[in-house]
């Protein structure tokens, strides 16, 4: 695609007010983004950008604080061990840019938010949120990330205990409107991902090691 192409669907997307389409954002993405992801997490990146697509073409989609902590600290999450790292603020300011999202403001309100909860308990932040959320949360993963996220920093939250924390977890759900079962599905595939590259990252390490021994060897 050409830059004068890329210019004109930025302009298009910003004065008309038209939708790009997933195509359109991958485009811009890997415009903005032009080096090689690692295979690790380049399922990540591709899952993220689109769903970040498909949410910026919901009319009753918001951007509220919630879903800022919950893009920056999953990307954070799941991008451990990124190499090099250096490319990383880079690559979280594409993702944004290219689905129409500003990746800065999206971090200052993260920070922000995340301070004000830290060294609560649970019944504390629950009774704020409360208190803050004005209108009705637009549901999402992202979104159900962020809230869980914020929980499980809470001073009471004890994420071995998984019958405790998954109940502690549905009532907060449940007490902002919010689908359990949803969130629930949400929080256990995120989980189940991030355990997933941990040993994904730990075989790769172990392989690495065994073709430096193969080498002295030789």
């Amino acid at each position: 695609m050409s830059q004068h192409t890329l210019t004109l669907l930025r302009f298009t997307y910003k004065k008309l007010k038209e939708k790009l389409t997933v195509s359109d954002s991958k485009k811009l993405f890997h415009e903005q983004f032009p080096y090689v992801i690692p295979g690790l997490y380049k399922r990540i990146v591709d899952e993220l950008l689109v769903e970040l697509n498909l949410l910026n073409h919901q009319n009753e989609f918001t951007q509220d604080n919630l879903f800022c902590v919950g893009l920056t600290e999953t990307f954070k999450e799941l991008t451990k061990g990124y190499k090099p790292e250096k490319h990383l603020d880079l690559l979280f300011e594409s993702l944004c840019s290219s689905t129409n999202f500003k990746a800065e403001e999206i971090k200052v309100i993260s920070q922000k938010y995340q301070k004000e909860f830290k060294e609560k308990s649970s019944n504390d932040i629950l009774k704020t949120l409360k208190e803050k959320i004005t209108s009705k949360l637009y549901p999402s993963r992202i979104l159900n990330l962020g809230i869980y996220k914020i929980i499980s920093n809470s001073t009471d939250f004890i994420e071995g205990n998984e019958t405790a924390s998954n109940k502690k977890l549905s009532d907060i759900f449940e007490i902002l409107n919010l689908s359990t079962n949803k969130a629930e599905k949400d929080i256990g595939i995120y989980k189940s991902t991030i355990s997933k590259m941990e040993q994904a990252k730990e075989l790769i390490e172990e392989l690495k090691i065994k073709d430096k021994k193969k080498d002295k060897k030789q």
